[in-house]
């Protein structure tokens, strides 16, 4: 069992929990996430890691009710446990493994969307760790849905919030500030967004047109978190990939957001799952070569 030390709401259908995982928290790196179960009739949600640590031997995940399991974790406190917990699994952030100097001379954008504000505070936070200042925009649809503010200014070289219905800090999407930050001058050498699977989209449509090389994380299309349902199948450049294994992160100006997000919507459904389990073959799980679900 893996026992939750704090728990507490963000904004609404969304819970903080700091799990006691000492084996993922000693490991675990900012971009991978871990696979949770809270009981054994729940099913097993993948998650990405929101911060950990290594002395407490806690990581820190972020729950949105989407559906069954999920909507019970948000009441779930401080002293109640999950039945399982794996991770880290997925590839870290690629900023992991630069040069820290190199980073250093760069200037860096993150793009945080709603939820995937919680995915996008580690890397800010270990880029600051480490001495390189980061650009954080924020994006959500009300200032009552805003998570993780205070957070993100701590460790943020200049933080930008805006909602779309203009309620709180700028107003619009995260694209206009995009292009309200370039148009004043500001220049960057690469550009990471998560969020909504529409968000990461346009704001890869925008900077393909600036310039600006842009990461993406493809969390949001990931269920199993193994590679062998199939359901985080896309293709990047041509090539299938599997978000759980081969990424999550990916070169945003290559992954084919369209057919991702078509797929997205028929994964949904039994009808849906058996159309592409038919017009896929092979590769429709298992194709990654790395989990074995072509066996």
């Amino acid at each position: 069992m893996y026992r939750i030390v704090d728990s507490k709401r963000l904004a609404e259908n969304i819970q903080y929990l700091e799990v006691e995982a000492k084996w993922a928290a000693r490991s675990c790196q900012p971009g991978q996430f871990v696979i949770v179960r809270i009981d054994e009739d729940g099913e097993r949600i993948p998650l990405t890691v929101c911060d950990y640590n290594r002395e407490k031997g806690t990581v820190t995940i972020v729950v949105q009710a989407v559906g069954a399991s999920s909507k019970r974790m948000l009441d779930l406190k401080a002293g109640d446990s999950f039945a399982d917990f794996v991770g880290p699994l997925g590839k870290p952030s690629e900023f992991i493994e630069e040069n820290i100097d190199d980073l250093k001379k760069k200037s860096i954008l993150f793009v945080a969307g709603g939820l995937g504000t919680a995915p996008v505070y580690p890397q800010v936070k270990w880029l600051h760790n480490n001495g390189v200042n980061a650009d954080v925009i924020i994006g959500s649809k009300t200032k009552d849905l805003l998570i993780y503010e205070d957070e993100m200014k701590a460790v943020a070289g200049n933080l930008y919030i805006t909602t779309d219905d203009g309620s709180y800090g700028r107003s619009g999407m995260v694209t206009k500030v995009i292009e309200d930050l370039v148009n004043e001058g500001k220049k960057y050498d690469v550009c990471v967004a998560i969020g909504p699977m529409i968000m990461m989209k346009f704001v890869c449509k925008l900077t393909k047109e600036l310039g600006i090389p842009t990461i993406v994380s493809m969390n949001p299309i990931m269920v199993d978190g193994t590679g062998m349902c199939g359901a985080c199948r896309l293709t990047v450049d041509g090539e299938v990939k599997f978000a759980c294994v081969d990424g999550p992160e990916f070169d945003g100006h290559k992954v084919d957001f369209d057919q991702a997000m078509k797929r997205q919507q028929l994964y949904k459904t039994e009808e849906g799952r058996a159309y592409l389990a038919l017009t896929e073959g092979d590769t429709h799980h298992g194709g990654c070569g790395n989990c074995g679900g072509d066996k």
